[in-house]
């Protein structure tokens, strides 16, 4: 965490060099204020659709559990990885307090990971939709060598029976094979994830529009904001900061965006996902149920 912290103080430093910081902040007008409302609406929607995509995997698993509830925890787990010292600590208590709640804390685990999983299939594949990059084949190379060797019978399924960390690792594997058992579960999964990716991709758009980046239109944003959600979650900063803002200049300045400009999109993009992560204070405060229920058959 200190590098981490560190990392992104150096990297800001480096882009706010050269960089005004009146040149930020744009002029408003009721216009642009209404831009960027919208954004902070269609941020919160996006993680109504996380709740619904985190839904669609367990029902994949065969589990039953409800949106509202999974907005709950799902809040409360964005409020911890927002606000406090932690790089997976929202993720560890979303997988414990929803398995507190059904009794299958490796099912439950599996059902993050793989969730997660269908963010780095969704992001590059929009990315390549709009125009082929380099980044974007690498992720799907590399994912794609992931899940087959999760998923393969002599190296994830060693793991099925084990213990500790393996019963976890054996967890995925299970979900995997569940996954190709039943093709039509990882398209209800695929279609949420892809509804999710599109609604943050929408929330940029309306950024951009708020600071008056008129050279980023729909079709840059799809083709440069998954790429920069592929790169900010590089473990080398805090919550991606510097490495998103300097994604974003590289990315924009062929349009014509200025650094300043480039720089403010990042915050706001970062700023509105914290705005969003207040709301998982209270949810955070209440904590969760420690009802024990069997998983049940979807």
């Amino acid at each position: 965490m200190p590098l981490r912290i560190t990392a992104s103080i150096v990297m800001l430093a480096v882009l706010f060099e050269r960089v005004h910081l009146a040149s930020l902040l744009p002029e408003w007008s009721p216009a642009r204020a209404a831009w960027l409302v919208a954004a902070l609406v269609v941020t919160g929607a996006g993680i109504v659709l996380s709740a619904v995509r985190w839904r669609a995997v367990l029902a994949a698993l065969g589990l039953r559990a409800r949106v509202a509830t999974l907005l709950h925890h799902y809040l409360a787990g964005l409020f911890v990885g927002n606000f406090l010292p932690s790089t997976i600590g929202g993720d560890v208590l979303r997988v414990r307090r929803l398995s507190a709640e059904n009794g299958a804390g490796a099912d439950t685990f599996a059902s993050v990971v793989l969730e997660r999983l269908t963010g780095w299939i969704v992001l590059p594949v929009i990315t390549l939709t709009a125009l082929a990059t380099a980044t974007a084949v690498t992720t799907l190379v590399l994912l794609g060598v992931l899940l087959l060797v999760v998923a393969h019978p002599s190296v994830g399924g060693r793991f099925a029976d084990g213990e500790g960390w393996q019963r976890f690792a054996g967890a995925v594997h299970l979900g995997l094979t569940r996954f190709r058992r039943n093709p039509l579960s990882v398209l209800g999964v695929l279609v949420t994830g892809f509804a999710y990716q599109l609604v943050v991709v929408l929330a940029a758009f309306l950024a951009a529009r708020a600071l008056g980046i008129d050279p980023v239109g729909i079709t840059a944003t799809l083709v440069f904001v998954p790429a920069v959600a592929i790169v900010q979650v590089l473990p080398i900063s805090l919550a991606g900061l510097g490495v998103r803002e300097g994604a974003f200049v590289v990315f924009l300045h062929p349009l014509g965006v200025q650094r300043g400009q480039a720089i403010a999109l990042g915050l706001l993009v970062y700023g509105l996902n914290l705005a969003v992560s207040l709301l998982g204070a209270p949810s955070f405060a209440a904590g969760g149920s420690n009802r024990s229920n069997e998983p049940v058959a979807a």
